[in-house]
This record gives structure tokens, C-alpha cells and sequence, in this order.
């Protein structure tokens, strides 16, 4: 009767012990499926959908560096639709070929986990004055914003459209906030940090163009935001080519004689002043 009863405590075990080693050969999967998979679906998807965006849009002039233009881009109101491309995100810091489109919505399953920036609904359009606002992942499906920690203030970041090159300046670069902290994607987010109001006058009336990205963090937990807010520096006609803070040193043309272009791993490169943008701008 012993031999019996240690049997079927043996069989318990066993079972007990498969179980656990299936779910854990489980759960080994999930984050595989999590981490790794999905990063190279979203991107794939991606280079993809870039792809067509710019051969819809047309190439701008192969090799062309485009003149640096600080008068009113000129950008129409405009009502999209949720997941219309409104342009594709550039952040030479993380690389020149660094490249993602932008849609209308933050939805999470259709476009955030495609590997897209999402734009807040409400906010402004690319280029305009106000607050255009974005969030995008930091891990998993694409991680666009992976590499946040790295950007400096002064570092461009170029929205791409149909018709122009929008360089923004990084302005802040390490705010980091609760997720109810709704005031960072206001019309003016320090007017409203600084009056803990997203609804104050001074919030509601913005006077400059600027841009707003928002990500989780910390990687995986996401109990918290991390925030950089830029600010429109200038604009480029797409027709005329790409702006200087996206083009590789190694393609700059020879006779070539406006500012140097980035260099991510040279911090001297990375300021305002380095790059050779004027001190004043035209209204």
C-alpha cells in the first residue's frame, strides 16, 4: 500500500513537472515572439510602406542638397483620417537610414504596433503652429524610439512630406513624466507644464511650431513616459532635394560649400551653431 501511494505521488510530480516545463517553454516563446519577431515584422513592414510612400510622392533630386528656407512653410489645416500617412520620421542621431511613417492615431494594434508614429488626434499638422504631437514604441513591434536616450538637445529631427523637409531642433531631451501628465502634448507644452494646466490660456494659444514625440519607458516596464519636445528650425522644398542633417557625409557632393552635415558620434556636430543654422529668422 506504501509502494502504491509513493507511485501515485510520483505521477503527480511527473505531471506537475511536465506542466512547468511546457509553460516555460512557453513563456520562452512569448518573449521571443515579443522581443525579437515583431521587431522584424513591424520593420519589414516599414521599409516596405516607406518605400511606396516616396515613389507615390516622387524621388526629390538624386545627390541634391536642398536649400535651407526660414520664411512660414505655409501648411494648410487639414482633417486626416485615422491612418493616413501625414509624413515619414527621420532622426539622423539614430542613423541615416532611420526612417518611419507617421499616421493619424495612436491606436495601438493599427498603428503603433506596425512600427509607426502615431499622431495624437487634435494636435497640429507637421509644420504648423502648435504642438504636433507623436508617440511612438520604444520595444518591440519596430522600437522606432529604442535609442531615445541618445538624442541631444540641438539634434534634428526632419519630418518628411509630400512637399517638404521640415527640420525641427531638439529643445528638451530628457523629460521624463507620469502618463497622465497630459500637458506635455499640449498646443504649448511648457505653458502649460509650467501653469499644471493643459487648458490654460497661455497652453491654448501656442506662437511656435513645435514637435512632440512620447515613448515608455523604462524599456519593458513602461510605467512612465520619456519626452522630447523640438522645435521648427527650418523647412526644405522637397523639389529643390534633401536637407543636410539627412545625408550621409560619405554622399555629400564635392563642390558642396553650406554647412557640414551630422555626425552622430561627433558631439561637436550635433549643436545649432554647428550646423551653421542663422541666428535670426525671417517671420
Amino acid at each position: 500500500m506504501a509502494q502504491r501511494k509513493h507511485s501515485v505521488f510520483s505521477v503527480v510530480l511527473g505531471v506537475i513537472g511536465e506542466l512547468l516545463i511546457t509553460a516555460g517553454v512557453l513563456i520562452g516563446l512569448f518573449i521571443v515572439w515579443q522581443v525579437w519577431y515583431t521587431d522584424i515584422a513591424a520593420n519589414k513592414l516599414q521599409a516596405e510602406t516607406v518605400e511606396k510612400t516616396v515613389k507615390e510622392w516622387g524621388e526629390p533630386p538624386a545627390l541634391k542638397i536642398g536649400k535651407p528656407q526660414y520664411t512660414d512653410p505655409h501648411i494648410k489645416d487639414a482633417k486626416p483620417k485615422k491612418g493616413e500617412i501625414l509624413g515619414i520620421m527621420r532622426i539622423p542621431a539614430f542613423g541615416y537610414g532611420f526612417e518611419y511613417t507617421i499616421r493619424e492615431g495612436v491606436d495601438m494594434e493599427s498603428i503603433l504596433d506596425k512600427g509607426n508614429f502615431g499622431k495624437y488626434a487634435n494636435t497640429a499638422m507637421p509644420g504648423q503652429v502648435g504642438n504636433f504631437s507623436t508617440a511612438a514604441h520604444r520595444q518591440t513591434f519596430g522600437a522606432p524610439m529604442r535609442n531615445v536616450a541618445e538624442l541631444k538637445d540641438g539634434d534634428p529631427i526632419v519630418v518628411e512630406t509630400k512637399d517638404k523637409y521640415l527640420v525641427y531642433r531638439v529643445t528638451t531631451a530628457d523629460l521624463i513624466v507620469d502618463p497622465s501628465k497630459v500637458e506635455v502634448v499640449a498646443p504649448d507644452p511648457y505653458k502649460a507644464i509650467a501653469d499644471h494646466n493643459p487648458n490654460s490660456e497661455g497652453a491654448l494659444n501656442p506662437t511656435r511650431r513645435l514637435l512632440t514625440i512620447t515613448t515608455c519607458h523604462p524599456p519593458f516596464v513602461s510605467n512612465e513616459r520619456w519626452i522630447i519636445h523640438a522645435e521648427l528650425d527650418h523647412w526644405v522644398d522637397r523639389a529643390d532635394g534633401r536637407p543636410i542633417e539627412i545625408v550621409d557625409p560619405q554622399e555629400v557632393p564635392k563642390d558642396y560649400k553650406g554647412p557640414k552635415p551630422l555626425s552622430p558620434s561627433n558631439l561637436s556636430t550635433r549643436t545649432i551653431d554647428a550646423q551653421g543654422a542663422p541666428q535670426s529668422k525671417e517671420s
